[in-house]
Parts: C-alpha cells; sequence; structure tokens
C-alpha cells in the first residue's frame, strides 16, 4: 500500500501583487520537510475556471467535466490526500474565486483532511469559520486547527520576495508551535482516511 501523503496546498487569491503566495510557499516548505509527505503548489491562477455554468452539478457528473480547465483541476485535485488552503479575508468572507474552484468539482474532494492558513481582518477567522460550512457539505473533514497569520507577521512579510524567510514566522511557533500542531494533525487524518479510502 502506498503510504505517501500528497499534500495539495492552494493559493487561494489571483490578485496583483497578492500576499497569499508567501505563506503557501512557506507552508509548502514546511511540509515538504515531513517525513512521508510530498507537497504541492496550486495556483488558481494556473487554472482559470469559467464561474460554475454548467446545467448539472458537479455531484452528479461522475467526475466528467465539460470544461478542459475544470477537468485539469479535478485531475489535480483527485491526486491529493490532503489539502492546505490559503485565504484572505475580504468583507468577513474568503474570495469568490475560491469558491468557485471548490464548486467546480465534487468527488475529488470526498473523504479527504483540509487545513486553512488565513490573514487579513481578524486574521482571517471568519474567512475560515465559513470555509469549513463550504468543505463539510463537499465530504471533506477541517481539522481543529488553523493557522491565522497576525498583523505583525502580515507586516513584516508582505513586502518580502520569494522565498521568505522561514524565520519571519517563527512567532507562529512561541509559545506553543502552531506549525507543528497543524501538520501532524492534518497529516495524521490524511493517513487514517487513505487507509479507508483504498479499502
Amino acid at each position: 500500500m502506498d503510504t505517501i501523503i500528497k499534500i495539495k496546498v492552494i493559493i487561494g487569491s489571483t490578485r496583483p501583487n497578492r500576499f497569499s503566495e508567501k505563506p503557501a510557499h512557506w507552508i509548502y516548505e514546511e511540509s515538504q520537510k515531513r517525513e512521508g509527505v510530498v507537497a504541492e503548489l496550486l495556483d488558481l491562477r494556473d487554472y482559470a475556471m469559467p464561474f460554475f455554468d454548467q446545467p448539472m452539478p458537479p455531484s452528479m457528473s461522475g467526475g466528467k467535466y465539460a470544461n478542459d480547465v475544470v477537468q485539469a483541476w479535478a485531475g489535480k485535485i483527485k491526486d491529493g490526500d490532503a489539502f492546505i488552503i490559503v485565504t484572505p479575508e475580504y468583507n468577513h468572507g474568503y474570495p469568490a474565486v475560491l469558491k468557485n474552484a471548490l464548486d467546480s468539482i465534487f468527488q475529488e474532494w470526498n473523504k479527504k483532511p483540509v487545513g486553512f492558513v488565513s490573514y487579513g481582518s481578524a486574521a482571517g477567522a471568519r474567512s475560515v469559520e465559513q470555509l469549513r460550512q463550504v468543505v463539510i457539505e463537499l465530504q471533506m473533514i477541517p481539522i481543529r486547527n488553523a493557522i491565522h497569520i497576525p498583523s505583525d507577521v502580515y507586516r513584516i512579510v508582505m513586502n518580502e520576495k520569494l522565498p521568505v524567510a522561514p524565520e519571519l514566522f517563527k512567532s507562529l511557533r512561541e509559545p506553543v508551535d502552531r506549525v507543528q500542531l497543524f501538520l501532524n494533525e492534518l497529516i495524521w487524518l490524511s493517513s487514517a482516511l487513505k487507509t479507508m479510502r483504498n479499502m
């Protein structure tokens, strides 16, 4: 049985000069350090999907999608065992482009865990709370721990070039290592669910 855990890190914003790619690259690198994990960055800029316009809901599509970009996106998501969604908070919510990426497919998300890295107003906590409701409807399992980037880290990192030095995120490990708690939970649940999916 394949025991490698494939984590897909989704950059949930497509804005010019976005902040999201910086924590996305950082959490991608942190994931890659874990034994038995292969991580991949998925940038929504690379998947210019139309806003959902199909007559049949994705839950009834059988994994076949009319749009080639949506089909390519579905292939990447199907290949994943777990997901980390990096999201800003816009007006107490998350970006429309991210909602569309979630809504455009269905069974590829099922029975897989997801964790959130957020930033913005209230450190993105409200966008994460809304996303938890959405992913449950997609038959995903959101983990309890999330990484909410505080405003001081945001201000330090926002003007940095990629790759951002990991020590700029060190406050997320003090006094409790929230990064370790987050990845431990995500990887443990990924392994358990992958075993069950393969039975």
